[in-house]
């Protein structure tokens, strides 16, 4: 397969005149003695006659016209700047700062940065009670203030919603 597909990438060559003097002259010898390669020659001459003897088809002289016509008639997309609250998304920004904030500083005050191990971390991690962490008055605070401010950003989104779709119909 790879044999045959070098011959034809040497023959469209000889055919196109792209070839070298040297290679030509190899190819006129292997055209003369070979049987396969004259035999894929004319075929690929023959391919080649009538390529150039079929005649392009060209669009009518309306059709840009007609392609336009018929994209005007469906309505363009506004340009995402009009449709996109910027206030929704630094709200949900805010939202997620603030959790991750609140989390961090809460996680660096429970460690005992005096405490001596044998490993290279200051915390000992195997040790760690974690339900002192969520049991604790001051996440859950932290995390019905974050429930709230979540429920007020889908309220004022749901909203906006309704208030579109009651002014489109």
């Amino acid at each position: 397969m790879n044999q045959e597909q070098n011959i034809e990438e040497q023959l469209w060559s000889y055919i196109d005149g792209h070839s070298s003097s040297e290679e030509r002259s190899l190819i006129d010898k292997l055209l003369q003695s070979n049987l396969e390669w004259k035999n894929k020659y004319h075929e690929l001459l023959e391919i080649h006659q009538l390529m150039n003897a079929a005649e392009l088809e060209q669009p009518s002289l309306r059709f840009t016209k007609n392609v336009m016509e018929k994209i005007a008639q469906y309505s363009i997309a506004p340009a995402t700047k009009n449709y996109i609250n910027k206030r929704i998304i630094w709200g949900i920004a805010a939202f997620f700062i603030t959790l991750i904030t609140g989390f961090l500083i809460y996680g660096f005050a429970q460690i005992d940065w005096n405490a001596q191990s044998d490993s290279s971390l200051p915390v000992d991690l195997s040790q760690v009670d974690f339900s002192k962490i969520f049991n604790n008055n001051f996440v859950n605070g932290f995390m019905m203030v974050n429930v709230l401010l979540g429920l007020v950003l889908l309220d004022r989104i749901l909203a906006n919603k309704r208030k579109k779709y009651q002014q489109q119909g």
